[in-house]
């Protein structure tokens, strides 16, 4: 990797990080578990230092502050700045050598793994994909004296296509028998920008209501017209001003002030949970034709188990296979291995709702950070 991508300084370092007290997430124990052991099992102790950055997913942003906090707060000599320009801006910028790693809501595409292999990327060795955070998302609706709503894939793919307009649609009004659904316009609200939130959530439509919604998966909204805006914030705010609205986003950007609907899973109503969306990426397969630690995840948006939970996105860091500048893979390997860890997974679930990794996806993850090669 290019020498020039950030201003370095300092020496080697572990993977780990302790699970200290955040400042602003509003508890003394991030982690919920009182134990302020080392973040990695076995690492020991070291050093790190310099100026360090990341782009990529707003839906992370949450997750990514409290790591920061907890990172900076054991490695005083650190700073660490993350922007939730979306993924594919992320994503964009990590290729073109401008930060050190990317979060990205959706795996990288085979073009952009050849990509990863330039000069100015990672070089020969490439980049892979490891995943960092697993989140509901939510279709996140402004609807004055509605607080329960069930929203069954189709209707989802018929309100964002235009098939459905009115919130008193005869198809809604069937799902929600105990709720007074007003005559009132239905404005859905997608992302602008590239985002790895409408790659899972285009996903979701194709795989379950493919009949209706025909486009495949996609990081840029596939149809003309509609609101839009930039970000998870972006979005949010279109629909928490705007009588009728509705949009979707991870649900730990949707706040308190809007409602939040259920969507069919099999002969269930279900609504956004991390457990359920844990649920699903432990029976999901990793994705075929990837190099052994690239861990995209090929989500099962079709589970229909107890509790399942499939409108879900896997989040991940892009990081290089191989690390030219020391001080960078040293950084890079710490960070990872914070967040991929028990200790890090805990801090993302209070700060975020996210559900930590767990099982063979989480020893994967661990293990594909501790192959990144440095020097």
């Amino acid at each position: 990797m290019k020498l020039s991508r950030i201003t370095r300084a300092g020496s080697a370092v572990i993977v780990g990080a302790l699970a200290l007290a955040l400042a602003g997430c509003g508890s003394d124990d991030p982690t919920g578990s009182g134990n302020t052991a080392a973040a990695t099992d076995g690492a020991s102790a070291a050093t790190i230092s310099g100026t360090f950055k990341g782009a990529g997913s707003s839906a992370q942003e949450n997750a990514v502050k409290a790591w920061t906090a907890t990172f900076q707060g054991e490695n005083p000599d650190v700073t660490i700045n993350y922007e939730g320009v979306g993924s594919g801006a992320g994503r964009e910028q990590f290729l073109a050598g401008g930060v050190s790693w990317a979060g990205s809501d959706s795996a990288m595409k085979p073009e952009e793994l050849d990509s990863a292999k330039d000069a100015a990327a990672c070089g020969p060795d490439g980049a892979i994909d490891i995943p960092v955070y697993i989140s509901p998302i939510a279709l996140a609706f402004n609807l004055p004296g509605v607080t329960e709503l069930n929203i069954s894939s189709a209707n989802a793919a018929k309100i964002f296509t235009g098939a459905i307009t009115t919130w008193n649609d005869p198809a809604l009004v069937a799902d929600n028998a105990d709720a007074q659904l007003p005559d009132l316009a239905i404005t859905p609200v997608h992302r602008s920008d590239k985002s790895g939130t409408t790659n899972n959530f285009t996903d979701w439509l194709n795989k379950t209501a493919g009949d209706v919604w025909t486009n495949e998966k996609n990081d840029e909204w596939p149809l003309s017209g509609g609101d839009a805006a930039e970000k998870t914030s972006g979005v949010i705010g279109v629909v928490t001003s705007t009588k009728g609205a509705i949009t979707y986003a991870d649900e730990s950007g949707v706040g308190s002030d809007l409602g939040v609907a259920a969507i069919s899973v099999g002969d269930q109503w279900v609504k956004p949970n991390a457990e359920g969306a844990a649920n699903v990426v432990a029976t999901s397969p990793v994705g075929e034709g990837r190099e052994a630690n690239d861990l995209a995840v090929s989500i099962d948006r079709t589970a229909t188990a107890e509790g399942d939970y499939p409108l879900l996105l896997v989040s991940y860091a892009v990081a290089c296979n191989t690390y030219r500048d020391k001080a960078e893979g040293d950084f890079v390997k710490a960070w990872l291995g914070y967040i991929v860890s028990d200790a890090g997974q805990q801090v993302a679930a209070q700060a975020a709702g996210s559900a930590p990794l767990s099982g063979e996806i989480a020893t994967k993850a661990a293990a594909a950070v501790e192959a990144i090669k440095v020097g």
